[in-house]
């Protein structure tokens, strides 16, 4: 992972919520909430909560009386979740996953979709979050599987990489869709101390207004604006133009819809 994977900066963090939110990150943040729904009262830790899409749907999911610590490394992410809406119970602070500012034993579940690929030890990260948990408490978090079997992420890339073939951009490829060996992640929860893992692969669609949402998304809403900005000065737009021919090309202009497929894991402390 290169340093700018995990800078959510600028204009980043609105772009990311407004188009990728709906797209692709709204259908697991329902999932992760209803696998949640069964806790009635206690404290939820979450992780890498980005624009606060996860918060939001286990805030509807769950009883008042469960209240929710958002946190995530990224504050100009938290400033923006925090600004679209105040939600009763919620906490937001900012938070280093590999040394969390919470005592031990303090959550009855610590929940983080689609942040542990960010992680630069995900075996310290996955230690702290078995320190913070209660005994019987459970870790739920989910990872992109590989990136051809997510079709707008994949098309997207590719179509970028190849005006750029001695030095492409492959933040999307190297990052969020770069930790998803099943085996691997289960022995890094293992080495942490973790006991009892359920592991799912849950596919799901994902849906779009038109073949520029996921071409704006990706390229203007994820650090690959950065990867695209570095190598092309001033072409962004026209760069997430040539996304949006390519997802045409495939799909139509819109509305349209395709794969996406993550990999859920339970473990329990």
């Amino acid at each position: 992972m290169k340093a700018t994977d995990k800078l959510f900066a600028g204009s980043i963090p609105a772009l990311y919520d407004r188009y990728l939110g709906p797209m692709i990150f709204e259908p697991y943040a329902q999932d992760l909430a209803h696998r949640m729904s069964g806790l009635r009262a206690g404290r939820v830790l979450e992780i890498a909560a980005g624009t606060g899409i996860v918060t939001r749907a286990m805030r509807r999911a769950l009883p008042d009386t469960v209240e929710i610590v958002a946190t995530d490394l990224n504050q100009p992410m938290l400033d923006y979740a925090a600004a679209i809406e105040t939600l009763a119970g919620v906490t937001w602070r900012a938070a280093d996953a590999l040394v969390l500012p919470f005592g031990d034993a303090s959550f009855d579940a610590v929940v983080c979709q689609f942040g542990v690929m960010f992680f630069p030890d995900r075996r310290a990260a996955y230690r702290e979050a078995l320190r913070v948990l209660k005994p019987g408490g459970k870790f739920l978090f989910d990872v992109w599987d590989k990136i051809e079997e997510n079709h707008f992420t994949h098309i997207v890339t590719e179509s970028v990489a190849a005006l750029f073939p001695d030095d492409p951009p492959r933040f999307m490829e190297r990052t969020p869709h770069g930790y998803f060996d099943k085996a691997v992640i289960e022995a890094d929860l293992k080495a942490a101390g973790f006991g009892r893992i359920v592991i799912e692969t849950v596919a799901k669609t994902s849906r779009a207004a038109s073949h520029r949402d996921p071409a704006i998304g990706f390229c203007q809403g994820t650090p690959m604006r950065n990867e695209i900005e570095q190598r092309a000065p001033g072409r962004l737009d026209e760069l997430t133009e040539v996304a949006a021919k390519a997802l045409a090309a495939r799909f139509g202009q819109g509305p349209i819809e395709a794969k996406i497929q993550a990999i859920v894991f339970e473990a329990a402390r």
